[in-house]
């Protein structure tokens, strides 16, 4: 089995508290992790170092995550890279047309799993330890104290 120290991790958000948080969560459980703002911050980054794995928002500005998807899927040294598609659009109006787009794709070329916000960092770290084929410890009580702080946090900005 592979170390997680051994892998990294592209995490692609354009909302900060989003992008941080799972960046913490994915170093929390041992992996290099490197973030960006946006597709076209991500395929900057991918070019410059492609990681073993990508996070992926959908709804971003200057490049949506599904543009992202298809540019990376285009290049051979590219197409492989396992991503897991984290949004909070999922199931409505601004997600719609982008997760059927990305049900279009050929099996072999989807996300690996498409995840919902608010996520909790055990989900995350087992797909991606799952995917990368590192083997991970999880802290369940610590993962639940994070799942309530994050629903708080949620909770604050419908607030507003």
């Amino acid at each position: 089995m592979v170390l997680a120290s051994e892998k990294k991790v592209l995490v692609v958000d354009d909302e900060p508290d989003v992008r941080n948080y799972l960046a913490a969560c994915i170093e929390d459980a041992g992996f290099n992790v490197e973030t960006a703002v946006d597709g076209i911050d991500a395929l900057d980054k991918v070019e410059a170092d492609p990681p073993d794995l990508i996070t992926l928002d959908m709804v971003m500005p200057r490049m949506s995550g599904i543009r992202v998807m298809r540019a990376l899927r285009k290049k051979k040294e590219w197409a492989k890279i396992p991503v897991i598609v984290i949004t909070a659009h999922m199931h409505d109006e601004f997600g719609k047309d982008d997760i059927e787009a990305l049900m279009a794709f050929p099996a072999t070329l989807r996300p690996i799993h498409n995840m919902e916000k608010p996520i909790t960092p055990s989900n995350l770290i087992k797909n991606i330890g799952k995917v990368l084929k590192v083997d991970i410890d999880l802290d369940e009580d610590k993962d639940n104290a994070s799942t309530n702080e994050l629903k708080g946090i949620k909770d604050l900005f419908k607030k507003q």
